[in-house]
């Protein structure tokens, strides 16, 4: 492997032992920089970027942990390998570190064999990866070439064909009729930001699931006391569709669901939307949450169109069935978005439905009672 230009930080609080660990890899060609402690460990990897941390785990100011979870609250930073070094006694708190999304660990004292093999191998299963995901991506590009083009013809016709009138008339036209014909632009306009957004969200969830390491930096964050979030998003689901008396909540607090809360969000817009998209105005949607042992069970349920076992079983993100009839916009990412989400964050998915009569969505996610949560993280 080339080391040229290969960039590593070391963060270590013991000056010896970091001078050592410094001269040991720029010895093998690598270019190495070195921080005293956590907080300015932090900084000098958002500054530089490296392509490879290692991290003692007791510092003062800010310990290992600490850098760890810092570093993967950025989108950047959680694809950085990061190596923990640790006393012989401190198995418990690596067995942490590695749950929390932590790539390997050395136990002191090591040789310089130990830790170049260590660093050659975080780096090479680095290339690895990043080769998984350019592969990925290329297969994610190919399959949107071929399906954008169609899905954007839609709402694209409406605002060329409402400008073009409003360009053409609009010196005849009333003001009411003015204001029409905006209001169906500013629609179709919402489409198109609405699948352009879906085409970006699913594209990284399909790259993040070839990365076991970001998955489980991913998995260590979680959504406090949920509830005004899921209401709030429902919310502006249900009023984008003119049906805030169809929407019935029954939403817990008090629980801590393993899912970032962007995530969450973007889970709880598409399931309540594709519930008011495939049902009839007047017709009840539903939307429960509660903490069932391990897991936050979340609920939707519309009295529409419902879903065949076929198109359950085939939900993808380029296909959405009974479009000429239905006549609804959109290309099925959004099932398929949660879907993806779901799976990532570790949970369960179900879909119950009887075409004609109703569709229950079912979503499990891990979860813990927020008075847990909060006892562990203050305790770490």
């Amino acid at each position: 492997m080339d080391t040229t230009l290969t960039k590593i930080l070391v963060i270590e609080d013991a000056d010896a032992l970091r001078k050592d660990i410094i001269e040991m890899l720029t010895f093998e060609g690598f270019e190495v920089t070195g921080a005293p402690d956590g907080l300015e460990g932090v900084r000098s990897a958002r500054a530089n970027r490296p392509d490879l941390i290692i991290c003692d785990i007791m510092m003062p100011q800010m310990d290992g942990f600490g850098v760890l979870a810092e570093l993967r609250k950025d989108g950047a930073g959680i694809s950085i390998p990061f190596i923990f070094l640790t006393a012989l006694s401190d198995k418990s708190e690596v067995r942490f570190g590695m749950n929390s999304g932590a790539d390997d660990y050395l136990t002191k004292p090591f040789t310089a064999v130990e830790l170049v093999s260590c660093v050659r191998q975080r780096l090479e299963t680095k290339i690895e990866r990043e080769k998984l995901t350019k592969e990925r991506l290329n297969e994610l590009r190919e399959n949107i070439i071929l399906a954008l083009p169609h899905e954007l013809r839609t709402p694209l016709t409406g605002i060329l064909g409402f400008s073009d009138i409003l360009l053409m008339d609009a010196d005849v036209m009333s003001a009411d009729k003015i204001t029409e014909m905006a209001q169906h632009i500013y629609s179709a306009a919402q489409r198109l930001y609405r699948l352009t957004e879906n085409y970006v969200v699913y594209t990284q969830l399909e790259v993040l699931k070839t990365d076991a390491a970001r998955v489980q930096a991913m998995r260590s964050f979680a959504t406090v006391n949920p509830r005004p979030l899921i209401e709030d998003i429902a919310y502006q689901r249900a009023q984008y569709y003119h049906r805030e008396a169809d929407l019935e909540l029954a939403i817990s607090d008090d629980v801590a669901i393993r899912m970032i809360e962007d995530n969450l969000k973007k889970l709880v817009e598409e399931l309540t939307d594709n519930a008011f998209k495939f049902s009839q105005p007047g017709s009840a949607v539903q939307l429960s949450g509660v903490l069932l042992d391990d897991y936050y069970l979340l609920t939707v349920t519309d009295y529409g169109r419902g879903m065949t076992q076929e198109e359950i079983e085939h939900i993808g993100a380029f296909m959405q069935f009974g479009r000429k009839y239905f006549e609804q916009q959109g290309s099925g990412f959004g099932l398929a978005i949660v879907t993806r989400s779901v799976q990532l964050h570790d949970g369960k998915f179900h879909i119950e439905s009887v075409p004609n009569q109703y569709t229950r969505v079912s979503v499990h996610l891990p979860a813990v009672p927020a008075w847990e949560y909060d006892r562990d993280n203050v305790k770490r």
